[in-house]
């Protein structure tokens, strides 16, 4: 690993981009990412803000002649989310990304890369040092904590930022424009539980289901990929009923926002069902396979002998986790009318981790129709409540309704079109960009989503490509001359 892509164009932008992936910034300890940006400023001599929460507003003037342009709040967020294969050895509290080039892209070396939203602040990190574009007033907002809630979004305050125009850069397409998101809602359960006596002439076993993509529940959600926890649950709801198994503890998924591609689980049954379960393992395995083929390509499922537990659930619990896993919805819920392709609503079951006297149970619900994500709402309480579980909502945010009649929409598709002979798309994003919330906070601003091509975000599969960072990039530089004046 080396420093290789600092030498990429242009070169602003991606020197940045690499001091950040040595930065670590996973969400919630992303201290020292936000120091470095609050000296960025300072140090290029423009005034920067830092608010109560961590988010850092940086001013630049006008290049001359364009004093009565709008003005440009250049947005992103800081964080990243911190995902890494089982095998891979990384603190994302302590150690820097391992950046590589491969077939025209950047990637990460068994890490999520951090492309989403670095790529962004780079962006906005290179308009702020650069002395050969023009641009009317520009500020830079860099918000904290986006991927796991939204907090810096949040406690933004109305009046901290001057400008008329947002450009936000957490985009993942090139040749794409943004004009609208999700909603979302985190819902959590949780089932307590006394633990039992492991029955006697019982065996352990450790499964250990692994090897999907996962990804980013908003944007990936409609891939058809699987979800470890469901799968994994499917498997022990067969072992409880046909080899008497008994669930001691279970570790699926670890973020909201990521779809889990590993799941774990400490199950005791009778010693002498253990040559049936190995065969039933290898059996699942198989259908896991042939039933996800074309969406997945490396589902592993084993079985290893363990050490016997200290305990097991409660079976009555046990039963009830079971059959509230296998009903609770998942994955895409309905596609919009309006807009063809896009994802309405959908729900993610994130995680569900066990201790040694409660389970808890993470989703993540979106939808960009209020009421349709009420409903959904609904349908998950009525589902772990029914079984005994405690359910509770929060970290609910808006989305962000498209305007067709945007004056910065038509901007940008005319400079788009003059660069490169074609209209962008125009399009809304299932997941939950910070342009809803801060919409509410400065509902006078004009707002586009925007970015060059990411893929795999939120996966350690994550990957940018180059030569869209590069068209991204001259596009905004671009867009900058052409804001209309005030």
């Amino acid at each position: 690993m080396s420093n290789e892509i600092a030498g990429l164009t242009p070169k602003g932008l991606w020197e940045s981009f690499y001091k950040l992936t040595q930065i670590p910034r996973p969400s919630k300890k992303e201290g020292k990412a936000i120091d470095f940006i609050e000296n960025f400023g300072k140090s290029l001599g423009l005034e920067t803000i830092r608010d109560e929460v961590g988010n850092v507003i940086i001013r630049k003037p006008a290049t001359p002649g364009l004093e009565d342009r709008k003005g440009v709040v250049l947005q992103g967020h800081i964080d990243m989310v911190p995902q890494k294969n089982s095998d891979k050895k990384h603190d994302f509290e302590k150690d820097p990304i391992e950046t590589y080039i491969e077939d025209g892209w950047v990637t990460a070396n068994g890490t999520t890369l951090g492309a989403d939203n670095g790529i962004g602040v780079a962006a906005a990190m290179a308009v702020l040092q650069a002395s050969d574009i023009e641009h009317g007033p520009v500020e830079a907002l860099i918000t904290m904590d986006e991927e796991a809630g939204m907090t810096g979004a949040n406690a933004l305050k109305p009046g901290l930022l001057q400008g008329d125009i947002l450009l936000n850069m957490d985009s993942e397409d090139e040749g794409e424009l943004y004009v609208g998101c999700a909603g979302g809602t985190n819902a959590s359960v949780e089932f307590k539980y006394t633990e039992e006596a492991v029955p006697e002439g019982s065996v352990a076993y450790r499964l250990s289901l692994t090897g999907l993509k996962g990804g980013h529940s908003g944007l990936d959600i409609n891939r058809g990929r699987g979800n470890a926890n469901k799968l994994i649950f499917r498997f022990l709801k067969f072992a409880v009923a046909n080899l008497d198994a008994r669930l001691a503890s279970i570790d699926g998924g670890s973020l909201r926002n990521a779809i889990p591609r590993e799941a774990f689980a400490v199950i005791t049954l009778p010693s002498e069902n253990a040559d049936e379960l190995i065969e039933s393992i290898e059996e699942f395995e198989e259908i896991f396979v042939e039933e996800y083929k074309g969406a997945e390509t490396a589902i592993s499922f084993t079985a290893e002998v363990a050490s016997l537990p200290n305990g097991v659930i409660q079976e009555l619990v046990q039963d009830d986790l079971i059959n509230a896993i296998q009903a609770c919805p998942n994955g895409v819920i309905r596609f919009s009318n309006d807009m063809e392709g896009l994802v309405e609503t959908s729900t993610n079951l994130a995680i569900v981790k066990s201790t040694s006297s409660s389970i808890e149970v993470k989703c993540l619900l979106r939808s960009s129709v209020d009421t349709a994500k009420e409903d959904l709402e609904s349908s998950i309480e009525s589902t772990f409540r029914l079984a005994g579980g405690e359910v509770t909502f929060g970290g609910q945010y808006p989305g962000w309704k498209p305007n067709m009649d945007s004056p910065i929409l038509r901007t940008m598709q005319e400079v788009y079109n003059n660069m490169w002979g074609k209209i962008p798309e125009i399009k809304a994003i299932h997941a939950g960009l910070e342009c809803g919330i801060l919409g509410s906070a400065y509902p006078h601003w004009d707002m586009i989503s925007f970015g060059p091509t990411i893929r795999f975000p939120h996966s350690p599969d994550e990957k940018v490509n180059i030569e869209t960072v590069s068209k991204f990039w001259d596009f905004l530089v671009e867009t900058l001359k052409s804001i209309p004046k005030k």
